[in-house]
């Protein structure tokens, strides 16, 4: 078979092909194993309402570059592919799909309207699933979960029962935010907030029994319609004489207790609050310290209830309009001050929530919260990058109790049982056979349904099978590394840490790698509404998985957001084509040849040096990766394979290669160091582009069964060189002082000259002399002479200076004076006549009265051009003719 590669690197073909392979060899696939350390990481899962954008990209090809190095270091890798079922968002796309086929969702049931969606789950699924893969990620197939599969389902029934009987879950009837659109309550970390900008309204409420009034400024009028009081502060002087009494609620003519609360800033405003419970978290705690009623003003469609008298059926901006319309006319309203203050809207809709007063299901969390707090602060749990530590603990530290129902059909269903007699609840895994409060027979299960992070909370222990306990979750769990994006610290790493500790006693995971969001080349952030959006599939599609995959790792730091480029997607092609040529040019050279590793000897500085370089870039990265630094790893490999490799030991080595008749030891020691470090470099890089890497491995070594299950390289001490590597940056540093020179004298390459090193280091004097013939090859040189002393060498020899040693080029074979002094002569009175026409133009008033001010500025710009090159024209010209005389 042969070894030889394809003229081109067709990621195309060679993608697919590759993929299938792994996947068949059962390469990804983890079981228990005690005789080697588990690592575990499980995948953010995917919501199934779409195509994956470039976010999941980097999030997965940063957890497949962690799980690929681990699997080379010899850890039972383990990572657990999945999906989420995305409730509210998933009943939106199918209820818009109903909506397009002229379905009403209320119309279809219940019943049906879940087969609907449980036909969308598989397809998008499917997609999410073939998206992954083109991306080339190598997670366990074998395992794949879903939120509402059977064995998750079973895990959210049994943590929501022990919760509920341990206390921690309990009905009542609080503040929660409501979407009118979708319908539904919403969790905090559900609600993102805006700016937004809006109006204070100032309104009088006149104090029942005098002729005074109490001046209240709102941001929402509509709600003053179910106000039950106005708060003031207990130590203000003001309203001391007045608590106690009532005012009369403007419009609706209600009498309205005047409290004294501590929650009032007295420096705030008139230092006067109107409380509505049913309409603010804030109020609803003041009202439930006074013993206030609770009036609902609004429909769940964000309408005006039959509480909201004559303003009932209002949509509740348009009753915002009529309110503010009828305060005015009717006197009480002082005046209006523009304000710019935050509005919490669904994250998924958009819609400006409302808070409402509801019976709903809650999580009691200040408990809960303990263990998850105490993790990071001992060091339990780490986020990478530790300053994430702070938004984790306040959040959590300032936590409340958790809604966890919601207004859905999508999703799993809350396991409480209602006896249609009593209105009594049972909460069980079935439906009970009698109520134990009255003896009826006939319940009727809760119709909410839990919040999607109820069942994701539980993702690092679920997908191995708990409650059920079984080997896996003995040996699997805990999990090591969460890769995600700071943007759901709150919304799911909270959550799943003390659910973690609620379950099982554990934390799910030690590390927390957090990312930054994929940003557009202005560096915004990716959206429908802008429409700049990339689609992974399509960069894929044009540039290969690899390309894709660098481009999104090159740069990055562990919690920054990254810009996306498509330049830096084809830099990052040229990169995979560089090391495929490279690799080409090797394997062609080998291929028929029986390498074997040459005595110490017959190494030649050179040898040593780019051994010795391969042998720190192992050490450099593995301590790179292990501390997730996968950006600066990544440009670690990709500078010491581009500049170090290809365009200087590949070149070090060609002569010897191409004089294996003539040296045939010297060409198998420069081949066999070609392939030892080209397969390290393999090794190295395939975490970051598999692909590549593994079709060039499989050609190197093909007695091997797959690049992705040789090993992680080790540093040897052995392979440390430390005279060769400076010999080599000496060998550097004079090619490329001589090949300046050359390009600034505008040199031919057939013009060969003779380099002299002067050096009196005996050591550094004997490593180039071994590197001479290929010192000469590529500084274009007729000979190349080491000496102790500048004896022999012009006077007018050009020189560079390195370290312990300068180079010198006689300047007579690097130029012909007569050809170089007539090209210069040519040169400056070419120059000259451009001056004197800019300078021509420049001085006609005509031309700057009536050009254009960019065309004047174009030529103001060519004159000093023109004349900074005849500056150096006529200074080149002067030092050549001084020289030649």
């Amino acid at each position: 078979m042969s070894q030889n590669l394809e003229t081109t690197y067709n990621p195309k073909e060679i993608e697919p092909k590759l993929y299938e392979k792994w996947c068949e060899s059962k390469y990804f696939h983890a079981e228990v194993d005690r005789s080697r350390k588990p690592f575990t990481t499980v995948m953010p899962p995917p919501n199934i309402t779409g195509r994956l954008h470039m976010g999941h990209a980097l999030d997965n090809t940063l957890q497949d570059i962690l799980i690929r190095y681990k699997r080379m270091q010899g850890y039972n890798a383990l990572w657990i592919p999945g999906t989420d079922h995305a409730a509210i968002s998933t009943e939106v796309k199918v209820t818009n799909q109903l909506k397009e086929e002229g379905i009403d969702k209320k119309e279809l049931g219940r019943e049906k309207f879940l087969e609907r969606t449980w036909q969308w789950k598989e397809e998008y699924a499917g997609t999410i699933e073939g998206q992954l893969k083109k991306l080339g990620v190598s997670c366990d197939w074998d395992r794949e979960r879903f939120t509402m599969d059977d064995g998750c389902s079973e895990a959210v029934e049994e943590v929501f029962i022990k919760l509920y009987e341990e206390g921690y879950i309990y009905k009542g009837s609080r503040i929660i935010n409501w979407c009118p659109v979708c319908k539904t309550s919403l969790s905090d970390a559900e609600v993102e907030h805006e700016e937004q900008d809006g109006s204070f309204w100032h309104v009088k409420y006149p104090i029942v029994g005098t002729e005074d009034f109490l001046e209240i400024a709102t941001t929402r009028p509509e709600t003053m319609l179910g106000d039950t009081a106005i708060a003031v502060h207990p130590d203000d002087e003001r309203y001391k004489d007045i608590v106690g009494k009532t005012a009369l609620l403007p419009l609706v003519n209600r009498e309205i207790p005047i409290v004294a609360d501590y929650y009032v800033d007295k420096e705030f405003g008139t230092g006067a609050v109107k409380i509505t419970p049913a309409h603010d978290p804030n109020d609803f705690e003041v009202g439930k310290r006074h013993d206030l009623p609770e009036i609902n003003v609004m429909n769940d469609d964000a309408t005006i209830n039959e509480n909201g008298g004559a303003y009932a059926g209002l949509e509740r901006y348009e009753a915002r309009k009529r309110i503010v319309r009828d305060l005015e006319e009717q006197g009480y309203l002082v005046k209006v001050v523009p304000h710019s203050h935050n509005v919490g809207t669904h994250d998924r809709c958009h819609t400006t929530v409302e808070p409402l007063i509801k019976q709903q299901w809650f999580v009691k969390m200040e408990e809960l919260a303990k263990p998850a707090i105490e993790a990071v602060k001992t060091g339990e749990l780490k986020f990478v990058p530790e300053r994430f530590d702070k938004i984790y603990l306040h959040w959590l530290e300032n936590i409340r109790d958790w809604c966890i129902s919601r207004q859905i059909w999508w999703g799993h269903r809350i396991p409480a049982y209602y006896c249609d007699e009593c209105g009594e609840f049972v909460v069980a895994r079935q439906m009970p056979e009698t109520c134990p409060h009255c003896g009826c027979t006939h319940f009727t299960q809760d119709e909410d349904t839990l919040d999607t992070w109820f069942s994701s909370a539980l993702w690092p222990f679920s997908t191995l099978g708990w409650p059920k306990q079984n080997e896996d979750l003995d040996y699997f769990y805990p999990t090591d590394v969460l890769v995600t994006g700071y943007d759901i610290i709150f919304f799911w790493v909270i959550r799943m840490v003390f659910s973690g500790y609620a379950h099982t006693g554990k934390s799910p995971f030690h590390t927390v790698f957090i990312h930054g969001l994929v940003r557009d080349s202005l560096g915004r952030k990716m959206s429908k509404s802008l429409g700049n959006g990339i689609d992974p599939l399509e960069i894929i599609e044009q540039y290969g998985a690899d390309a894709l995959r660098m481009t999104l790792v090159t740069g990055n730091a562990p919690g920054n957001d990254m810009r996306f480029y498509n330049e830096r997607v084809e830099a990052s092609r040229n990169f995979a084509n560089k090391v495929w040529n490279a690799s080409r040019f090797i394997l062609m050279n080998i291929e028929g040849k029986e390498i074997t590793e040459p005595e110490a000897s017959e190494l030649l500085p050179g040898d040593r040096w780019i051994l010795s370089k391969c042998n720190r870039l192992i050490r450099e990265m593995t301590e790179n990766m292990d501390k997730f630094e996968l950006g600066i790893a990544l440009q670690k490999v990709y500078d010491f394979i581009w500049d170090e490799f290809c365009d200087w030991y590949i070149e070090i080595a060609k002569q010897r290669i191409y004089r294996a008749e003539e040296e045939p030891e010297s060409a198998n020691a420069a081949l066999w160091v070609l392939k030892t470090v080209l397969k390290d470099a393999l090794k190295l890089l395939h975490p970051f582009m598999p692909f590549v890497s593994e079709e060039i491995y499989g050609k190197l070594v093909p007695e091997e069964e797959s690049l992705m299950m040789s090993a992680w390289p080790k540093y040897r001490e052995d392979r440390n060189y430390p005279e060769a590597e400076d010999v080599a940056e000496h060998l550097k540093a004079v090619i490329s002082g001589v090949r300046n020179i050359r390009a600034e004298m505008n040199v031919p390459a057939a013009r060969k000259t003779k380099i002299y090193v002067v050096s009196e280091d005996e050591k550094l004097c004997h490593g180039l002399d071994m590197l001479k013939d290929s010192i000469i090859r590529m500084s274009c040189a007729s000979d190349f002479i080491i000496q102790h002393n500048k004896d022999g060498i012009a006077e007018d020899a050009v020189s560079v200076v390195v370290p312990d040693a300068t180079a010198y080029v006689p300047l007579s074979e690097l130029v012909d004076f007569e050809q170089e002094i007539e090209r210069l002569t040519k040169e400056e009175a070419r120059l000259t006549k451009e001056i004197a026409r800019a300078t021509g133009m420049l001085n006609n008033e005509k031309f700057m009265s009536k050009a254009p001010e960019a065309k004047v500025q174009e030529e103001k710009d060519k004159l000093v051009k023109y004349q900074q090159m005849l500056e150096q024209v006529k200074e080149r010209l002067e030092g050549l003719k001084s020289r030649q005389s």
